[in-house]
């Protein structure tokens, strides 16, 4: 199956994103997770269930990707580790990375001012001719999956907001588009260097 709703657990999430390549980074056990999550509550969620919903999202999108990565995500400025969790983001989500290469980008190369809902859902119906395997969300799922991410776009500066969704120029981090190309991520690549 090549796309699924799970990015509706979160959009960027950049600190908790540090938060959870710090404990990768230190080699954490199962008892530190545990500890970290739920005893010392490092995400700053409102239930342990949260905590582990949030925890399994971040990691799984973490661990596509490899140490000099999650250095970048921890260590990295403001820029670099947004611009570092919307790659790992991309490589674990083809439902947010396709509508960046596809939609975002023939946006861009038409001179649109903006994005729109419509949008979005004249790309699910292509996604689901793409993958006929795609399950049937429900409307309040769809919804999820949208602002989940448009929320990323703005996060990683490629519309102005999730009100007007203007399109801007985005100039990715030179440290992640290095990362990228050395570790031969070319969908990835593909994905975030959209732009007029």
């Amino acid at each position: 199956m090549r796309y699924r709703a799970d990015i509706t657990a979160g959009a960027l999430k950049v600190p908790e994103s540090r938060q959870i390549a710090d404990l990768l980074l230190q080699g954490t056990n199962d008892m530190g997770w545990k500890d970290a999550l739920y005893d010392r509550n490092i995400l700053q969620t409102r239930s342990p269930k949260t905590a582990t919903r949030l925890a399994l999202l971040l990691r799984g999108r973490l661990e596509l990707m490899d140490a000099d990565l999650w250095k970048l995500v921890r260590d990295g400025s403001g820029t670099v580790a947004t611009h570092a969790c919307l790659a790992a983001a991309v490589k674990h989500s083809t439902l947010l990375g396709d509508f960046l290469g596809l939609v975002v980008q023939e946006q861009y190369q038409c001179y649109a001012v903006a994005l729109s809902h419509k949008l979005w859902e004249d790309y699910i119906v292509d996604c689901r001719r793409r993958d006929p395997d795609m399950p049937r969300w429900s409307d309040s799922t769809m919804a999820r999956l949208r602002s989940s991410v448009f929320q990323i776009l703005a996060q990683a500066g490629y519309v102005e907001n999730t009100r007007t969704l203007k399109l801007q120029t985005v100039h990715m981090a030179s440290q992640v588009l290095d990362y990228l190309t050395e570790h031969h991520e070319h969908y990835v690549l593909r994905c975030i260097q959209v732009g007029p």
